[in-house]
């Protein structure tokens, strides 16, 4: 698992340098790295570092120790929300102590730590706690909140992540299947209420997104200069890369469209980054990535089967359903499968914080595997 995640690190600094080269530094980067493409990939490189830390630490530490961390640090996660929701940003970025960051990213790892916590322990305090109907309100309360407060920030990306994070908590449960059935059909039902009623609301740009991809999906005529511009210039850099790609740091003359700065520049090496590597590497190496990715998810599940407890359970079925929605969202809209949305490549993408929290969930999953013959905690 150490080598597979450090393979995509790798693999994700080379990818960084070349999508990131068009974007503006300052003259005395410039002058130090060379080129913008290699100041961001030396910037991934320290944020890697600070991962390594976070992942070993994780790792080595036992995991119910972690759970107990559950409350404080999402108390605190909703705190920066709440100061985000409040900051001059597009984004709701918040910079503490000269660090940049996404408090909506520690919702949703916070989330994670508290349900993990609460559906081992709660039923230990009072067996009438074991409940489905119990643990589904409990769920529910924690996911709500985070939720609601990252769309109410306007970002659709990382609230969507969430559902399947809290369907997983709710299979991995125990939750009865006649029960999940209900709650699947009452939340079709009141899917046209959420989306057009609700979602409106919460997001000025989630439904013009999704109304924009459901246009295209159906072959209707968008304004590819527009609105369309970066869905239509993506996919096409995708579609077009054949089996070898244009190759690494491609050029204009060989017909790259992340040269000519079709695919949106700002945004090439953290939201967009797939649409260069499948443009630059082509099939293969579009094939490769999705492969090591698997992979990756693959070993995640197979810890979750040997985990000693529910705890351990949740965090790595969790935390492996969260890394699916950012991959399968990521890669989705670079193809046209799903609605654009900003959301990074886990491992891959130039993405700050989130290269940490993602190491620190990472860690906690090979903490359940290290820690899996402890049996110095009470019998469920």
């Amino acid at each position: 698992m150490v080598m597979v995640i450090y393979a995509l690190l790798i693999f994700g600094v080379f990818m960084i340098e070349s999508a990131a080269r068009h974007l503006p530094i300052s003259p005395e980067k410039l002058k130090e790295f060379g080129s913008a493409g290699a100041y961001y990939a030396d910037m991934q490189k320290t944020w890697i570092l600070l991962g390594s830390i976070a992942y070993f630490a994780a790792a080595f530490m036992d995991y119910k120790w972690i759970r107990w961390l559950g409350i404080p640090f999402y108390l605190l996660s909703i705190g920066l929300m709440l100061m985000a929701m409040q900051a001059d940003d597009d984004v709701h970025r918040l910079t503490i102590a000269g660090l940049s960051f996404q408090p909506a990213q520690l919702g949703v790892t916070s989330g994670i730590i508290m349900i993990a916590w609460l559906m081992q322990d709660l039923p230990r305090l009072y067996h009438r706690l074991a409940n489905p109907l119990i643990k589904i309100a409990v769920i529910g309360v924690v996911s709500v909140i985070p939720f609601l407060m990252v769309m109410k920030m306007g970002d659709m990306g990382s609230a969507l992540v969430l559902i399947p994070v809290v369907i997983i908590a709710l299979l991995v449960s125990g939750i009865p299947f006649r029960i999940l059935t209900f709650i699947g059909l009452t939340s079709a039902g009141i899917l046209p209420i959420m989306y057009f009623v609700v979602l409106p609301l919460v997001s000025e740009r989630g439904p013009e997104r999704i109304d924009l991809w459901l246009r295209m999906k159906q072959g209707q005529e968008v304004d590819i200069k527009d609105d369309g511009y970066a869905p239509h210039n993506v996919s096409m850099a995708v579609g077009k890369a054949g089996w070898k790609g244009l190759g690494w740091m491609a050029t204009s003359e060989q017909g790259s469209l992340h040269d000519k700065r079709f695919i949106p520049h700002l945004t090439a090496h953290n939201d967009f980054i797939f649409a260069v590597i499948a443009e630059e590497l082509g099939f293969r190496g579009a094939l490769l990535l999705l492969l090591a990715f698997a992979l990756l998810l693959i070993q995640g599940l197979f810890i979750a089967f040997y985990s000693r407890d529910i705890s351990g359970r949740l965090i790595v079925c969790m935390v492996v359903a969260l890394l699916f929605a950012h991959i399968f969202e990521n890669i989705g809209m670079c193809v046209l499968l799903m609605p654009i949305t900003g959301i990074p490549l886990p491992l891959v993408s130039y993405s700050g914080t989130f290269v940490v929290i993602c190491m620190f969930l990472l860690g906690m999953i090979q903490s359940v595997w290290i820690h899996r013959h402890d049996n110095r905690i009470e019998a469920e």
